[in-house]
């Protein structure tokens, strides 16, 4: 990576700190946290996408960028980081980011393959999400889960960073059990789930 993108990510994750806030205060139901996520967190969501070699990635929910940039970090030059949020100070905030691999899309989850489609590109490597399963209507999260399992490449995976566990009963039918382990270095502690589709 360039030289000071480190240094440049730690100073935008502090700004974000505010807009996060405010967007909790606005959508509770949509954001799953009152702070962004902790390096720790995010640094284990970027390892994955290391080891997948991803080279689409999906985001769902990605709020005021941390993950976002450490994914951002981990990814090839040649890598496309599509970022989806409902919240449209989100978004603009995304679109701040001076990183041509990045598309920031204001739109619902719901809609996940139709958005790919949309930005012409295949299915991804790595679906992320940070978006609260325990708070949404059970009808869009069953709708979210179907999208994602029927979205992803054989042998990509998806990652959900989830405070309780209603994901893992959403996903269930679609994905199976998941691999699911404790992030304790996060404010609040995250589970992180993470299911991988059968290569053919």
């Amino acid at each position: 990576m360039i030289e000071g993108t480190e240094t440049r990510t730690a100073a935008a994750d502090r700004r974000g700190i505010l807009p996060f806030f405010r967007g909790f205060l606005r959508h509770p139901t949509t954001v799953a946290s009152i702070v962004p996520s902790s390096r720790f967190l995010t640094s284990r969501i970027a390892a994955i996408a290391r080891e997948l070699d991803a080279r689409t990635v999906v985001e769902l929910g990605p709020g005021t960028g941390c993950t976002t940039r450490a994914l951002l970090h981990a990814l090839a030059r040649d890598a496309r980081l599509l970022a989806i949020d409902v919240e449209d100070e989100f978004i603009n905030l995304l679109k701040c980011e001076d990183d041509v691999r990045l598309i920031a899309h204001l739109g619902s989850a719901t809609m996940l393959r139709d958005i790919v489609a949309q930005h012409g590109l295949p299915n991804p490597d790595l679906i992320v999400s940070g978006i609260p399963f325990s708070t949404m209507p059970a009808h869009d999260a069953n709708v979210i889960c179907e999208q994602i399992w029927k979205s992803l490449t054989p042998g990509a995976s998806f990652v959900a960073y989830q405070l309780r566990a209603h994901v893992a009963r959403y996903a269930q039918p679609w994905m199976g059990d998941a691999a699911a382990r404790w992030e304790w270095l996060n404010i609040p502690p995250m589970r992180v789930y993470r299911w991988t589709k059968r290569a053919l």
